[in-house]
């Protein structure tokens, strides 16, 4: 029989954690003098008490790991939890967010999407600021272990090909998820100090400083204004570029950096690639802005690297509304938030390593066309892979592409119209942040839409976030059945 208690118990505490952690932006009310202070209070409360009521009782039945089908469910249980609590503070504001709503944005902080229903955020109580930010460090630093020891166990969309890289965790699920959660902590903590401090030393007030390094280093892209990064234009640019770039990095590299061995992160192709992608289409860009727009040498260079690193990371910050600059950006931006940053990272959508992937096969299956009698095996990184890992690599194309079609129709069918349908589905999918057009484009937000695309697009985040199969293999028979 499936046994669910060990996978209430964890979704408990991890529920109970999330209320005690409401008494930070409750401090940050008191501090700005705010009334709000009490909904937090009430939030943490309410949540604390309900997850520590799920984990008590459920408390008999933890035994020393989880299995693949528990392993599933708790990673997929998790994420819609924690939104479901996350989301009773935009409830109880002042603000009168109705549920849909605060719904919405919880999920998107916690997936790190960084699409918003929310204006007037210059306005907005600072603690209820303070909270999206919170909600995307946390998703953030989740995501990290999620990928680095639930989804390399659960064969994923080619993650087991990490899987000697971020530990052996067979059997041992919930002891290494503890033990690795210890060292992400210590480097994700660490990077974001270093990215508030320079954001306060190029210029940004303390609070936006310290908010912004925590929607930087999570690559979630909230922002504490309607005019996102457009309102820290010029050197805080590019430290941003820079720690969203660190951010999209597999965060075992830092572990072994910290480990004493500098190789690994030097010689590791997936971090070539994603570099020599953001150079090439930032000086891509810089070319453009000079011919086409007749814009300056460092307003086109910061301007595109910015906004380029911002798309490819899945951060969704926007310092200008770039689909002023023409068509051609606009279609790269298109795709290049379909490329996605590397495995392990907090960055989000298809990955660089999936792409590499790809491309080995397609090399060996034309090698194969052209020498019949060959025999060519696709590599990746100097070792051999496994028929498995490209057909799971393969499965994820073929439902990340039918995922974003049926997404698309579904939003089409809401009334919304071409543009804000195929790019919303992209950006849910891929948890980029903003769409294009002028409803969900950089100079929009999600605010507009009908609850119903609502709806949609707060599920696909969630789907898209934990890698599609992890949650659609909880809709086939077979899964239940064991």
């Amino acid at each position: 029989m499936f046994d669910l208690r060990p996978v209430v118990y964890v979704t408990g505490l991890l529920v109970a954690a999330l209320g005690v952690t409401m008494v930070i932006p409750m401090g940050v009310d008191l501090f700005y003098g705010s009334p709000d202070w009490a909904v937090f209070l009430e939030s943490a409360v309410i949540t604390t008490l309900i997850g520590g009521s799920m984990s008590l009782a459920t408390a008999n039945g933890v035994g020393k790991g989880l299995s693949i089908q528990q392993t599933f469910l708790l990673t997929t249980g998790v994420w819609i939890a924690l939104p479901v609590f996350g989301a009773i503070p935009f409830v109880l504001s002042d603000l009168g967010v109705r549920p849909v709503d605060a719904f919405f944005e919880a999920m998107s902080g916690l997936t790190t999407t960084g699409a918003t229903v929310l204006s007037g955020l210059d306005d907005m109580p600072k603690g209820l600021l303070f909270w999206r930010a919170l909600l995307q460090w946390y998703g953030g630093i989740g995501i990290i272990i999620v990928a680095m020891v639930f989804l390399p166990e659960l064969r994923v969309g080619g993650m087991q090909i990490f899987r000697s890289e971020a530990f052996d965790t067979m059997g041992k699920v919930l002891p290494r998820a503890a033990q690795i959660a210890g060292r992400i902590s210590q480097i994700y903590l660490l990077l974001t100090v270093a990215c508030a401090v320079l954001y306060v030393a190029v210029g940004l007030p303390p609070f936006e400083a310290i908010y912004h390094a925590m929607t930087t280093l999570s690559t979630g892209g909230f922002s504490s204004t309607d005019k996102s990064f457009g309102a820290f234009q010029g050197v805080p640019e590019y430290v941003a570029a820079v720690f969203m770039i660190l951010a999209s990095l597999p965060f075992v590299r830092y572990i072994q950096l910290l480990s004493g061995t500098a190789r690994p992160i030097l010689h590791d192709t997936q971090i070539r690639a994603y570099l020599i992608i953001i150079l090439t289409i930032t000086l891509m860009m810089t070319v453009y802005r000079l011919i086409a727009n007749g814009d300056y040498l460092e307003h086109g260079f910061r301007e595109g690297v910015f906004n380029v690193t911002s798309i490819i990371s899945g951060t969704g910050y926007s310092s200008v509304d770039y689909q002023l600059w023409g068509t051609f950006p606009v279609v790269v931006f298109f795709f290049l938030g379909l490329i996605g940053g590397c495995a392990g990272s907090t960055a989000c959508s298809i990955k660089v390593f999936r792409y590499q992937l790809l491309f080995a096969s397609i090399k060996a299956q034309i090698r194969s066309i052209h020498s019949p009698h060959g025999l060519f095996t696709p590599r990746y990184a100097g070792r051999r892979v496994d028929d498995e890992v490209l057909s799971s690599v393969m499965g994820f194309f073929v439902f990340f592409v039918v995922t974003l079609g049926i997404v698309a129709v579904l939003l089409g069918m809401t009334g919304l119209d071409f543009t804000t349908s195929v790019s919303g589905a992209a950006t849910a999918v891929a948890n980029i942040g903003p769409g294009l057009g002028e409803i969900i484009g950089p100079a929009g937000n999600f605010g507009s839409l009908n609850d119903t695309a609502k709806w949609i697009l707060a599920i696909t985040m969630l789907i898209g976030r934990l890698e599609l199969l992890a949650v659609y293999v909880l809709f086939t028979v077979k899964f239940w059945r064991g």
